[in-house]
């Protein structure tokens, strides 16, 4: 990282992971064209994100030939004018990792992620879990994405972070 005096650490990247509304997974085509997309991911511990979506289309066509993944995402964005010297500028929080997805093929595993996944986006619907599970599991697919190496954080605030 070029301003090592915005780097923060891999918890608190993984807190901005957790924090943004959706998370940007970017990954590389057969013929090295790029693809990215926004995904509503859910974590379960410190190295391992779901995401589920329909059993075919491109993601999953890319991801079955090249899994390398590259997760991104920003929080806290806001324009402003610079403090010291009147210039434009963002403040953000934003984080970056890298992963390899694969497609999850155990029951357990799938309904957990699903669980997951629902917790964070629907935490006040979960009574509606069960029946959507057994109404939607066969036609759904979930990816799993297991970091590769640490999150790192990026962040440029004036005033309290939060």
């Amino acid at each position: 990282m070029r301003r090592k005096d915005r780097e923060m650490s891999a918890a608190w990247a993984l807190d901005v992971l957790d924090r943004a509304p959706y998370i940007t997974m970017s990954m590389t085509a057969a013929d090295g064209t790029p693809y990215a997309l926004p995904l509503s991911l859910a974590r379960t511990d410190e190295q391992t994100f779901y995401f589920r979506c329909a059993l075919e289309g491109r993601k999953l066509d890319v991801l079955r030939q090249q899994p390398a993944v590259c997760l991104s995402a920003v929080t806290q964005c806001l324009p402003t004018v610079g403090p010291a010297n009147g210039s434009f500028t963002l403040q953000f929080q934003s984080a970056i990792a890298y992963g390899t997805a694969a497609l999850v093929d155990d029951e357990a595993e799938k309904i957990a992620a699903l669980r997951a996944i629902c917790e964070r986006y629907l935490p006040h619907h979960m009574d509606a879990f069960d029946a959507s599970i057994a109404r939607s599991l066969a036609r759904t697919a979930v990816v799993c994405i297991k970091l590769t190496a640490p999150p790192v954080g990026k962040c440029k605030q004036y005033g309290p972070q939060s």
